[in-house]
């Protein structure tokens, strides 16, 4: 197991976020990355509930799953497709999220607001907001009628992080 730099930006280039995560292994679904309690962002945030990364092999999105008692279990970014560069894999933010709270099993879409005004901002292309709408449409569908791995199949990942 190894270190990934997971990099997330924004559409103009500009840093969102970044931070280490352990490589925990490939299956159908992509690449699941760790991230331990402890785990510090170039921000200075402290992942202080453990959680895992899903990078999907194609797709707009990626997935984080987080342990208890994070109020989401589920929390999907729309970004564009992944690209790796060595030991460091790269997304760009596009606002949109899905997300199921915890407690009440409630998928939620998230953040449309951010999403119109940076398609002004950021000059969105067509395509892109195209294949935003699209992704999140399709993680909702997946997440509410419990298509894996967003229903159990992450536990298993979940476990190499989590007490």
């Amino acid at each position: 197991m190894g270190v990934v730099r997971v990099e997330i930006r924004k559409f103009d280039g500009s840093a969102h976020r970044a931070f280490p995560a352990t490589l925990l292994g490939r299956d159908e679904h992509g690449t699941w990355l760790g991230i331990p309690s402890g785990t510090v962002s170039d921000t200075g945030k402290v992942y202080e509930i453990p959680g895992v990364v899903l990078v999907p092999h194609t797709g707009w999105w990626t997935a984080m799953f987080n342990a208890a008692p994070r109020n989401t279990s589920v929390y999907c970014d729309i970004t564009t497709p992944a690209t790796w560069n060595d030991d460091t894999v790269i997304v760009t933010d596009l606002d949109l999220d899905v997300r199921k709270i915890r407690l009440t099993g409630e998928v939620q879409l998230v953040d449309e607001d951010e999403f119109a005004a940076h398609q002004t901002k950021f000059g969105y292309p067509e395509e892109v907001v195209q294949q935003a709408r699209a992704a999140a449409q399709w993680l909702l569908n997946a997440v509410r009628t419990n298509q894996e791995p967003f229903t159990t199949h992450f536990h298993r990942w979940l476990a190499h992080v989590s007490p």
